[in-house]
């Protein structure tokens, strides 16, 4: 499978009203001209207001297919342009949300692998204007993926993002996100497949032990922001 990068977004700290104080995030992000850096274990030059739950080894690069913008459009009615749900790649003909945890894609001069679906706070509903969007998101089943860095690299708009490396396990990104929105079925599936993240195998043991976790709490560390 092979696709473009439509645009290489970075983000602008902005402060946002919660509970009657300013805090920041970095959700809104704009695309960049030029070759952009990734490396370490972010996208140069993309802030982030909190680095618990943004950034680090396995949410390096957040990357969305304009084709699961285009469907948002459609239910939304309206233009929604590169980065409007945080993401660092725009991408078109990438099967975002159907990646297996643990694909490799060379996007540029990077090698990158897929790690986990992204869960976003609150943030993504100032950003829409529609604190109820959340939950709207998460119903979609089109959560995007995180991504680490195996190989740093450069990236710009127009460049080539193939899938290079498949693992055999068949477990999605999609699948990730329905087993927590399903209330851990499924949770053995995750358990077994080495290349999701620490944090969300961390999820899928706990509730393979118990079901005591309340439904719809996302552990703090794995939210995106």
């Amino acid at each position: 499978m092979a696709g473009s990068v439509l645009a290489v977004n970075l983000a602008e700290i902005r402060l946002i009203p919660r509970r009657g104080r300013k805090v920041p995030t970095g959700i809104w992000k704009f695309p960049v001209e030029g070759r952009v850096p990734v490396r370490g274990v972010n996208v140069e030059g993309d802030d982030q207001a909190d680095r618990s739950v943004h950034g680090g080894p396995d949410k390096a690069v957040y990357a969305y297919a304009r084709e699961d913008t285009e469907w948002w459009e459609r239910e939304l009615g309206r233009e929604l342009g590169p980065g409007t749900f945080g993401e660092n790649l725009t991408l078109r003909g990438m099967d975002v949300t159907g990646a297996l945890v643990g694909e490799r894609w060379g996007v540029g001069s990077t090698l990158l692998e897929v790690s986990e679906p992204r869960l976003p706070c609150w943030k993504l509903g100032v950003k829409m204007g529609d604190p109820r969007f959340l939950k709207r998101f998460a119903r979609a089943l089109r959560p995007g993926a995180y991504l680490r860095i195996v190989e740093e690299g450069d990236v710009a708009a127009g460049d080539v993002a193939r899938v290079v490396e498949r693992p055999g396990h068949g477990l999605t990104i999609s699948d990730v996100a329905r087993a927590y929105l399903d209330h851990g079925a499924g949770v053995e599936r995750l358990l077994a497949v080495p290349q999701l993240s620490e944090s969300w195998r961390e999820w899928a043991s706990r509730r393979s032990r118990t079901s005591s976790e309340p439904a719809g709490e996302i552990p703090s560390r794995r939210r995106g922001a």
